[in-house]
């Protein structure tokens, strides 16, 4: 046992070396070493494992959590005696654990012999709100036995004095501003994709925060201004838009928030984060959890003329002045009463909708997660008591229009809503809570998202989820030492909990590696879900699905609820017919364009639904769309389909299902095969014509309706990240969309990716025939740039292999993926051939592999952040430029871009990814 004991102190010299403080203790053994030390008056290392038990010790449902709530327990009952730890802090300390093995020692001393301690241990759980099923259902049996002290209890839950009690939000919050950066502030900056494996090491992950120099300036001012909080902000821009919601939020607690409890290390709550257009919606989902505050601070607006028109400059931008300055340093007070912004008491905006009663209940309990645990605990008090629930929270509100219909997402959140008024229909704007039908964790934030399962005590994962997938794919290009030592425990943990794990714990199964969303697109069986999962790409073409922060899918998986407004809606229909040359992909990127366009530069998707009527297309075509809906800053997407395109999909999914099975992935729930019977009922349903394919009413109301033209979509179309562009707030976002011609065919091209969640099988088929169409016409294919293939799923490389495909690009390439002996080390240096690598995300995700410092990419993925795939050398900004499939692999058969002649000639007689608009659909 000293061996572990040895290894945490050298593992603590190691860390001083980095700057950084010993690791939070997670593990009963090393525990249970500190704790014989501590027994041991006379040990030399007496003093410190006092200060770890105390202060390092990771508190929940970990296995030191057990070991340190059992020794606080015995100091309690005097079977163990600690003169630095008396009986009152043995008490504070349990108080802070906060959850799980401490709730159970606490029920035991309640529920106890001892009166005294009985009454001591009563308090501390009244003020405790992370109680599941078997310490609720202990509460209520004491309770109906006539245990007094447990009547006392739940008469305080039901009071919710685990609330009332609270310190109050105080009235005028000071700031310090730190602008972060111009433009839109990538997730990227504030938590590096390249930095993943550490997010789940909290202070080690707080290093990668925007940079070293930045982290300075931070502190500085934090020094400076004592009694204020430093508040991030996006100047001209977004904050926070792309993934890793939860470990960007986390390491600007870590760096601008204060500390959770004194005996918890590296957790911080409360950020104040802001941005000229506001925050991202799943960041600012995400920054509710900690109880942090986000501002749309309206600083810099559009230039008008007399006229009230926008005045614009030769690209078509609107010209935009500030109307107050936030530059760094710049001191601000936040007002909770009044809901305002003021500088030097004069007052600058109204912000109550960063205030609104719900966030203030966030502030004031240090989270939404308490508010969510603490509705909960008081309803199953106030029932278990005989009484009604006494009005304490905010109530939710609660928006319905007579005579105004239902949009398609509306009709979802009023179909799983739960807790509303009975009979009520609800529009957008009320504050909904609903039951989750499917939950996708991934793996790069996986560690993080059993974390927050362990710090609120759940065990296991909720029955009323009808299925969670666990993924492997951000890890799959590279499997080295950091995947080894973090992936297996992530598999373990929450193969224990239930869901479908990737990675067999048990080693029986194959790894299956494939994008979590193509596997959640596959296992969401119908069209009325509601689907949580941690990435902001969670997009299916079935049901609606929202990107969340790893908090929120852990809430999801413990409670299979989740809280949020019904959003708003906008309307994407098409007309007109697309050419035979072109590429769904080149829709998907007009439709982003045209948009801009029609509304004059305003972004109506952001922050709103995308209800696209893409009916025509099958689930797995569909998903570029959906997909793709993130880079347009949309809270969701949903697909309106036609029942037979929806049987269709369905049929798709339950053969993918099927192989699941087949490979023995289901558990002893038998979750899967629950899931392919689900899919055989709704395809009875639909064809029987019970219960047709989700449809919007034809009077509902949306915030505005976008009709795609595609006879005007004559060429390739390329998102840009326009590295170049004067207006740094220009830059790396995906509004910059671009035909083909605009190159002139002269852009140099260093390296092709095909892969990501973005391509289905058709993208590589279409692949496959383009190299035989070159080989026939040149008499070999050579590639003056190297292509990087990544298929997003095994079952498509299994179905090419039995189509003939896979042959065909295996011929073509210098590379090929091994299973049996994957990549131990990321690929430096590519050379001019075809890579066909293993499944999962590979250059997309850019947290193992990346194109060579400066290059150009030409790629189908989803990212073209500043850093994220390509990163920037001393003289030349790297840049990914995101387009179809085609137009990536003849750009690396010439080593630039095509001319739309050349185009054309290369996907002449190819099978591309066509769409037409359905003449079926029909508002019901």
């Amino acid at each position: 046992m000293m061996n572990i004991y040895n290894d945490y102190l050298k593992e603590i010299e190691e860390r001083k070396i980095q700057g950084l403080h010993p690791k939070p203790i997670d593990g009963a053994e090393l525990l249970s070493e500190i704790i014989a030390q501590i027994k041991d008056l006379e040990n030399e290392n007496r003093q410190d494992s006092l200060r770890f038990f105390i202060y390092h010790t990771v508190p929940g449902t970990t296995g030191a959590a057990a070991i340190k709530a059992k020794f606080l327990k015995e100091i309690i009952t005097a079977k163990a005696v600690v003169e630095e730890i008396t009986k009152t802090f043995a008490f504070e300390l349990l108080s802070h654990m906060k959850g799980g093995r401490s709730i159970e020692v606490l029920l035991d001393l309640a529920l106890g012999n001892d009166s005294i301690i009985a009454k001591q241990a009563s308090e501390v759980l009244k003020t405790q709100v992370f109680l599941y099923d078997a310490d609720t259902n202990r509460l209520e049996a004491a309770y109906k036995s006539g245990n007094e002290i447990a009547e006392e209890i739940l008469e305080s839950y039901a009071k919710a004095e685990f609330f009332t009690k609270l310190p109050q939000v105080i009235e005028e919050i000071k700031i310090v501003t730190f602008v972060a950066g111009e433009g839109d502030i990538s997730t990227d900056l504030l938590s590096p994709g390249n930095q993943a494996h550490s997010r789940s090491d909290r202070e080690l992950h707080g290093k990668c925060l925007i940079s070293s120099e930045a982290q300075e300036k931070i502190q500085a001012l934090a020094a400076e201004h004592p009694d204020k909080t430093v508040m991030l902000i996006a100047e001209k821009g977004t904050m926070g838009v792309g993934s890793s919601r939860m470990s960007g939020v986390n390491n600007v607690a870590l760096w601008t928030g204060k500390k959770a409890s004194p005996y918890v290390p590296f957790i911080n709550i409360a950020p104040i984060v802001a941005g000229t257009n506001g925050i991202s919606p799943i960041f600012l989902t995400t920054v509710d959890v900690t109880g942090g505050i986000g501002l749309d601070l309206k600083n810099w607006v559009k230039k008008l003329d007399k006229n009230g028109d926008a005045i614009r400059n030769e690209n078509g931008d609107p010209f935009l002045e500030e109307v107050y300055s936030v530059a760094t340093g710049t001191v601000l007070t936040i007002n909770t009463r009044t809901k305002k912004l003021y500088k030097d008491n004069k007052e600058l905006i109204d912000i109550s909708k960063a205030l609104t009663p719900q966030k203030m209940e966030f502030i004031k309990a240090g989270g939404s997660y308490a508010i969510v645990f603490g509705k909960k605990l008081q309803t199953f008090a106030s029932k278990t008591l005989g009484i009604d629930t006494i009005p304490v929270f905010a109530p939710s509100k609660e928006v319905s229009i007579d005579g105004q219909g239902l949009t398609a997402v509306e009709k979802i959140f009023n179909k799983n809503a739960v807790g509303t008024t009975p009979g009520k229909i609800l529009h957008a704007g009320s504050d909904v809570r609903v039951t989750v039908n499917i939950v996708g964790s991934q793996d790069t934030t996986g560690l993080m998202t059993s974390q927050e399962l362990e710090s609120m005590a759940a065990t296991v994962i909720s029955p009323i989820v009808d299925g969670a997938y666990q993924s492997g794919c951000h890890t799959a290009s590279v499997w080295d030492n950091k995947s080894k030592a973090n992936i297996p425990r992530l598999m373990k943990f929450m193969n224990d909990f239930g869901l479908i794990t990737a990675r067999d714990p048990k080693g029986v199964y194959h790894a299956m590696t494939d994008v979590i969303h193509k596997v959640l697109n596959d296992i969401t069986i119908d069209e009325w879900a509601i689907i949580i999962g941690g990435d902001s790409h969670t997009r299916m073409s079935k049901g609606v699905a929202f990107g969340a922060d790893s908090g929120t899918v852990a809430l999801a998986l413990a409670t299979g609820e989740a809280s949020m407004p019904i959003p708003e809606s906008v309307k994407v229909t098409f007309k007109g017919e697309m050419k035979t040359y072109m590429d769904f992909r080149d829709v998907v990127h007009a439709t982003q364009s045209q948009m801009l366009k029609q509304f004059g530069g305003e972004n109506v998707f952001q922050g709103r639904i995308i209800e696209v009527h893409i009916g025509t297309l099958n689930a797995d075509q569909a998903f570029t769309f959906t997909d793709w809906t993130a880079e347009m800053k949309a809270k969701a997407s949903i697909c309106i389909s036609e029942d037979d395109t929806l049987i269709e999909s369905l049929e798709i999914a339950k053969g993918r299902i099927q192989i699941m099975i087949n490979k023995g992935m289901d558990n002893h729930k038998q979750v899967l095969q629950g899931l392919i019977n689900r899919a055989n009922h709704r395809i009875d349903e639909i064809r029987s014509g019970a219960k047709p394919a989700l449809t919007p009413d034809a009077n509902a109301k949306y915030y505005a309706e976008v009709v795609i033209d595609l006879d005007v979509i004559a060429e390739p179309m390329i998102a840009d990240p326009d590295v170049n562009n004067s207006d740094v707030s220009k830059r790396y976002t995906h509004d910059t969309i671009r035909p083909l011609s605009f190159y002139g065919g002269v852009k140099k091209v260093d390296l092709g990716f095909v892969g990501s969640c973005m391509v289905h099988k058709g993208d590589l088929k279409i692949l496959s025939q383009m190299l035989k169409n070159i080989d026939a016409q040149y008499g070999k294919v050579e590639f003056k740039a190297p292509l990087v293939v990544a298929p997003p799923t095994y079952n498509i490389v299994d179905e090419l292999k039995a189509e003939g495909d896979w042959e065909v690009l295996q011929k073509y390439s210098g590379f090929e993926f091994d299973d049996n002996d994957p990549k131990s080390v990321a690929r430096t240096g590519y050379e001019n051939i075809l890579y066909l690598e293993r499944p999962g995300c590979n250059l997309c995700m850019g947290n193992q592999e990346k194109a060579a410092k400066g290059d150009t990419v030409m790629a189908t993925s989803t990212r073209l952040f500043q850093g994220r795939v390509v990163e920037d050398t001393e003289g030349k900004k790297g840049e990914s430029l995101l387009s179809s499939t085609p137009v990536v692999v003849l750009s690396t058969i010439l080593g630039r871009t095509p001319t739309i002649e050349e185009y054309k000639a290369a996907v002449k007689g190819i099978n591309l990814t066509q769409f037409a608009p359905s003449h079926k659909l029909l508002v019901k």
